[in-house]
């Protein structure tokens, strides 16, 4: 089939998406529609006040919501990478059933991170030209863009030999290793960029990579477990039969259950030393403990969860697998929110006329670039589902029954 082909049936297909009344069909027409609209309104403020559009400042919050919201998909899309390697890297082909889903989440969140963040920037442009000019090899910023866009091109590379299901031939296993290698470091840097600026108390150190790294798996966790049952109907009847296993099994709410704990005492750990030490610039976890927000991202985005997923009463049922995972990423974009802004609360040179913590609330436009982030996530999984089969596994496996996969590609 040849390239104008491919683009008539990728047309076809878009438009008969739009009419039918399925949940990838709404997922397509409201994630393009507000994706629209909320570009054309982000596109006209940007064009006739600039950075006046957005409530941070020099001397205050520099990096606001639209910051946190790239960091939250780029690390969502570390995390799906995370667990389509389990399949794909370490041999753990029992996962082989959400792998291509996996991969296909974690290219679509990485673009609506990076369309965010190139909002944000204003001149995203000139990185292709200041970028290789420059060469700030130095700089974690540099580095995490690079391996970014290193991840993002083998994930791509990688999803479509699996879709002409070359899932183990040496050069899709090469491209699974090179992947996970990439985004490894990728989240690294990316923790890197707020871990080495010692004028920021709250970010400061080398447990911040560590961080969003565990915290990337267990967001990548919570997207793939929504997302599987969005694609079906919020029902495990419907789902095919090696998927139906999974989220009817044990092995997936324990891992759910695990990643969600290690989550919890990693702000645990972080609060603590936060508290108890006075060092000067960590007056913001005081703040942050005080503030409603937190508790609702640790009560009910992080607790709640973790007891529902223990739970022998409740952990396999549709329903509060859902509910864990809708409450898990809802904690998670606010943990990225208030990482952002409470490293920058406190100000960095104080004197009688900045006695207190910098207060910051994010505009208008702001909140309309993160609607841009979701719509695309929402519009490309729709379209996905419709052309794609993201529930596909090997050849070998489809032979095989849901536990003997493992013994299949041995």
């Amino acid at each position: 089939m040849n390239h104008a082909a491919e683009a008539r049936n990728l047309v076809r297909a878009a438009v008969n998406l739009w009419r039918e009344k399925s949940v990838a069909g709404a997922m397509w027409k409201y994630g393009v529609v507000i994706g629209l609209l909320s570009f054309a309104f982000v596109m006209y403020m940007l064009l006739t006040e600039g950075g006046a559009a957005f409530n941070t400042s020099s001397d205050g919050i520099n990096w606001g919501l639209a910051v946190s919201t790239y960091v939250f998909f780029a690390l969502i899309s570390s995390g799906l990478t995370f667990i389509a390697s389990l399949s794909m890297v370490f041999g753990l082909k029992e996962f082989y059933p959400i792998a291509k889903r996996c991969i296909w989440l974690a290219i679509i969140t990485l673009v609506a991170g990076f369309t965010v963040l190139a909002l944000e920037l204003g001149h995203p442009f000139r990185m292709l030209w200041a970028m290789p000019a420059g060469m700030q090899y130095l700089s974690p910023m540099f580095w995490m863009g690079v391996f970014y866009l290193i991840d993002l091109a083998l994930m791509l590379v990688k999803f479509y030999l699996m879709e002409r299901e070359d899932w183990d031939s040496s050069l899709s296993q090469t491209l699974g290793i090179a992947s996970f290698v990439a985004v490894v470091l990728a989240s690294g840097m990316l923790g890197l960029v707020f871990g080495s600026m010692v004028m920021r108390p709250m970010w400061y150190g080398s447990f911040t990579s560590v961080y969003f790294m565990l915290s990337a798996a267990l967001s990548g966790a919570a997207t793939i477990v929504l997302a599987i049952y969005v694609a079906y109907g919020f029902s495990q009847e419907r789902m095919p039969e090696p998927l139906r296993s999974m989220a009817s099994g044990d092995v997936l709410p324990k891992i759910f259950a695990t990643l969600i704990g290690i989550a919890l005492v990693s702000v645990a750990v972080r609060m603590w030393t936060g508290l108890w030490s006075n060092l000067d610039g960590l007056e913001g976890f005081h703040g942050l403990v005080r503030s409603p927000v937190f508790h609702l991202e640790v009560w009910a985005g992080l607790i709640l969860p973790f007891v529902l997923m223990l739970s022998p009463a409740m952990q396999r049922q549709a329903r509060w697998q859902i509910t864990a995972a809708a409450l898990v990423l809802l904690g998670m974009f606010i943990d990225r929110f208030q990482f952002l802004v409470s490293g920058q609360a406190v100000p960095m040179f104080k004197g009688a006329w900045a006695s207190g913590l910098t207060e910051y609330t994010p505009s208008f436009t702001e909140w309309m670039m993160t609607a841009i982030g979701f719509a695309i996530v929402f519009a490309c999984y729709g379209l996905g589902e419709k052309l794609f089969k993201l529930e596909a596994t090997p050849p070998a496996a489809k032979a095989a029954p849901a536990g003997e996969l493992t013994a299949a590609h041995r």
